[in-house]
């Protein structure tokens, strides 16, 4: 292949790393000739390794940390944590293939054994995303590692140097570069690693549009693992709480962490109509001090800009379009400098817009429904083909019990924002936000798969019926 590609610092506009298109056939080549070596190695080997990956990242967080800033536009401290997690993978990874998928011992009859063991598929190709470059792809990667898969992963196009640097912390520590590979490229090459014949599975994160078009490629591949996590449309509900500055707290924490580029950002706010003028008072106090910076800058920022001019320009065209549906702007969705993907987050009342858009706005917008009754408040955030994450703002125990016995989401909290959530948990949604492979803790769970075995030391049979007297 020829052909570069170039990443830029959204918070800039410099130039921050260049590096050569991949040939995929010769990424997937190289993965499938290593893949069983490394699979045949210990399990406490493969292990060691990563605890080595672990430390080498940790050696290397203050410089991880500067590039995924720089790279991605958000806060250094926000960087920081990311680091923080990807060192915090190992632990759990191993923790989780220790609980899900380890040897085990069945009960079976006549003096036979029953065994449950767990293989690796063989060649896994991860797709990863821009908001969390190292972190999400990282969840993937280190179970897949562990379970004794070789790796061909491809960074977002937005991203690669921080995809890049990831692959550098795993080979340094002393994965083979035959198990973990990288693809360097666009849509063009995500595609052509996706259908590669020479992949054993899948492990996606990203847009529901590009989960949906690998759903159905994949349908007539039954033998191929996919895990798909493809973000939603996620409500908040406050309902029946006194604390309303609490409230407004986690209802921008959930919206505008990250300017919203996160899949488990809130989309939509379900508010009772008495608590609407006064909660949005206090939404107000808190959106007027909030930093919008660059990542470095000081006082340190809230939120940085999104990752490009195109992004920017997606969701100011978004907002002007949820206006045409009837919105009631309350903030508009400001972009204070033209050139550069800096946007202050917008709030918009849909309560009375005609069709509102099921999609999810991977960025700093918030629209609000009003409701006066809480079935209704369900109905409304239920109102969704994704179903990844919902919380509920309230002091009533009896208001979640109902909230979580109905909430169409994988993510059920109370009193908590709609992100933040747990890497020793499961992770994962129903609807268009997943295929039922959450991630996370349960990542285990399709790096490997099951293999039961019968045994007994000697041959013994009989058939005691059927057969005629000799």
């Amino acid at each position: 292949m020829t052909g570069e590609l170039v990443s830029f610092e959204p918070a800039t506009g410099a130039e921050l790393w260049r590096g050569a298109i991949s040939d995929v056939d010769a990424e997937v080549a190289a993965a499938r000739g290593g893949w069983a070596t490394w699979a045949a190695r210990a399990l406490t080997y493969r292990i060691e390794t990563m605890r080595r990956f672990a430390n080498v990242v940790r050696a290397r967080a203050d410089a991880f940390a500067d590039l995924i800033a720089r790279e991605t536009g958000k806060p250094l401290w926000e960087a920081r944590t990311e680091v923080d997690s990807v060192i915090a993978k190992v632990d759990i990874s191993v923790s989780a293939y220790a609980e899900r998928t380890a040897q085990r011992r069945l009960d079976s009859p006549m003096g036979s054994r029953m065994a449950l063991r767990h293989k690796p598929h063989g060649v896994l190709a991860v797709l990863g995303p821009y908001n969390f470059p190292a972190h999400l792809p990282n969840g993937h990667i280190v179970p897949a590692l562990i379970a004794g898969n070789a790796v061909v992963f491809k960074p977002s196009e937005k991203t690669p140097a921080s995809g890049a640097f990831l692959v550098d912390c795993l080979r340094e520590a002393g994965v083979p570069e035959a198990c973990i590979r990288i693809v360097i490229g666009g849509p063009d090459q995500g595609k052509a690693l996706a259908a590669h014949d020479g992949i054993d599975g899948l492990l996606f994160t990203g847009s529901a549009r590009t989960g949906l078009a690998l759903n159905r490629a994949f349908a007539e591949k039954p033998e191929k693992i996919l895990a798909l996590e493809m973000g939603g449309n996620n409500p908040i509900v406050v309902w029946d709480t006194p604390d309303l500055w609490q409230a407004a707290v986690l209802v921008v924490q959930s919206a505008f962490t990250t300017a919203g580029q996160r899949c488990t950002a809130a989309r939509r706010l379900i508010v009772d109509e008495k608590l609407y003028e006064p909660l949005l008072a206090e939404l107000e106090k808190v959106l007027g001090r909030l930093i919008v910076d660059e990542p470095f800058a000081t006082p340190a920022p809230f939120m940085g800009p999104v990752i490009d001019n195109d992004t920017a320009d997606q969701l100011s065209e978004s907002f002007l379009a949820l206006l045409m549906k009837g919105g009631r702007p309350i903030r508009h969705l400001e972009r204070p400098a033209a050139d550069r993907p800096f946007l202050l987050p917008g709030l918009i009342d849909m309560t009375e817009a005609r069709d509102k858009p099921d999609i999810e706005l991977f960025g700093p917008i918030l629209q609000i429904v009003r409701c006066h009754d809480f079935d209704d408040a369900i109905i409304e955030a239920n109102d969704t083909r994704y179903g990844l994450s919902a919380s509920l703002i309230s002091q009533t125990p009896q208001l979640f019990d109902r909230f979580w016995a109905r909430a169409r989401a994988g993510i059920v909290n109370w009193n908590k924002a709609t992100n933040g959530a747990s890497s020793g948990a499961p992770f994962g949604g129903v609807g268009w936000s997943g295929n039922h492979r959450p991630s996370a803790y349960y990542a285990a769970d399709y790096c490997a798969y099951p293999v039961v075995s019968n045994e007994a030391d000697a041959a013994r049979a009989a058939i005691g019926i059927g057969l005629r007297e000799g």
